[in-house]
């Protein structure tokens, strides 16, 4: 579900911000990113 979401809207800039914070807050990030 992240992956998708995150390529069909930003996947180029969130994949390289994304990457490092979903390994550290992957709960907080998911919230913050699929509300948007």
């Amino acid at each position: 579900m992240g992956k998708g979401d995150l390529k069909s809207k930003k996947g180029k800039i969130f994949n390289k911000s994304y990457g490092k914070y979903r390994k550290k807050k992957k709960n907080q990030k998911y919230k913050k990113y699929k509300n948007i």
